[in-house]
């Protein structure tokens, strides 16, 4: 559309960026430092991110990038990532998954986020259609930047906020692309052995009716960013490992962030059947989105180093399981003292899925928490206590569930944080 101001012409700017909508997340951290700013105590579990004080990256990676540094590794990586790298990275998931994918069926990236957007771009057209679950994330971003139409299926508590076959195959043959993350962001859940091998039996059985009429695959983008951060008795399943027929159609979403506290120095990888990952390459080396050269140089020496990679996964994986059971431990203490709350005992990732059935009650002021928004609002400000409802990760906005991350939370401050806590709840009638 065209407008004319003060004697000259300007464009507004396009209909994508027009439509893109805002993240609620970011809403919520600016209240929080609204808050800060005047002097609050705030405990900040919004973030899926890690505090490098509390979860530094391991000694041995950094002493690698900055031996890559110190090396000059400065200049541009190949587009499709170092060969080095896709190397160690294919040993890796061989020794750790038996999943065996050459280094030319590996592609590197800053991070995660472009893969996924490759993947997006790569297998649809516009107007192809999406199925994904909610809560998730950022599904709705991607669908939304590749123009594709969604089937989107809002997942129950019952089944852990995971997906199910039920949910998938009323609309197998309209669909082009199936987005699923297991560890999942935003609940710290996992697919059971079960519902994964039936989901991968579904697809199998579709392409198969595709193939007899020409007609394009229906593929499975898989994210295991997580998969190496599971607690207890929780056992990582991928599709290709249950039904070996399914390499033909997933395309793997991984890399160094989450298991290795790594966010911010952006190595993923992609890995998939090879046209699929070769034209994901020729997309993203127009965009540019490679990961630094020192870095991938440093994470394959680094995943090469066996016994340093085991030692940091026991110490994380213990780390970050100690603060989940705490808060698990706590929500249920609240629960078994008749307050409404719940948490689904912890499986995966550094999240904690917990309900918060507030809706309708009334504070000690007399005001009424109408929504989930005031629900929100409410711990924040007399709680102290900032999380994410699942409305956030395209859920209907009245689910009264949130994601609870301790990636930067101290063990310390847990016991005063469920003293806030119930002390806000006792306030509420």
């Amino acid at each position: 559309m065209v407008y004319f101001c003060k004697n000259r012409y300007y464009m507004k700017t396009s209909q994508l960026a027009e439509g893109l909508k805002g993240s609620e997340i970011i809403k919520i951290a600016g209240e929080v430092n609204a808050l800060k700013a005047q002097g609050e105590v705030i405990y900040n579990q919004t973030i899926g991110d890690f505090d490098p004080s509390i979860f530094p990256i391991p000694e041995a990676l950094n002493t690698q990038i900055v031996k890559a540094y110190n090396n000059n590794e400065t200049n541009y990586p190949a587009a499709n990532g170092m060969e080095t790298l896709r190397a160690s990275v294919s040993s890796y998931l061989s020794e750790n998954l038996h999943l065996d994918y050459s280094k030319d069926d590996i592609l590197i990236s800053g991070g995660a986020r472009p893969l996924i957007y490759a993947i997006y771009q790569t297998i649809l057209d516009i107007d192809d259609t999406v199925f994904y679950p909610v809560p998730s994330w950022n599904n709705d971003a991607y669908t939304y930047l590749s123009r594709n139409k969604a089937i989107v299926v809002e997942t129950k508590a019952e089944n852990n906020f995971m997906p199910t076959v039920e949910d998938i195959k009323p609309h197998i043959k309209e669909i082009n692309l199936i987005a699923l993350c297991s560890p999942l962001n935003p609940t710290g859940t996992t697919f059971s052995k079960e519902t994964l091998l039936k989901i991968s039996e579904l697809v199998i059985a579709e392409n198969k009716r595709r193939l007899s009429k020409n007609i394009k695959p229906l593929y499975v983008l898989y994210d295991q960013i997580y998969w190496q951060l599971t607690y207890g008795d929780t056992i990582h399943y991928n599709p290709v490992e249950l039904v070996p027929e399914m390499r033909d159609y997933t395309i793997f979403v991984d890399g160094i962030s989450k298991a290795f506290a790594a966010t911010g120095v952006r190595v993923g990888w992609a890995f998939g059947p090879s046209p699929v990952i070769s034209k994901m390459k020729a997309l993203l080396s127009h965009i540019g989105a490679w990961a630094p050269k020192a870095e991938q140089m440093a994470t394959a020496a680094y995943l090469q180093q066996g016994g340093h990679v085991s030692d940091y996964l026991t110490h994380i994986k213990g780390e970050l399981n100690d603060r989940l059971i705490a808060f698990y431990n706590g929500f249920c203490n609240l629960e078994n003292k008749g307050y409404s709350v719940k948490a689904i005992e912890p499986q995966a990732a550094l999240y904690l899925t917990v309900q918060f059935d507030l809706v309708g009650k009334t504070t000690s002021e007399g005001i009424t928490l109408n929504t989930i928004q005031d629900v929100t609002s409410y711990l924040l400000k007399e709680a102290k206590l900032a999380v994410v409802p699942f409305y956030a990760f395209g859920t209907s906005t009245d689910s009264n569930w949130f994601r609870l991350s301790v990636g930067t939370a101290k063990k310390e401050d847990i016991q005063t944080i469920f003293q806030l806590l119930e002390s806000a709840l006792e306030q509420l009638n």
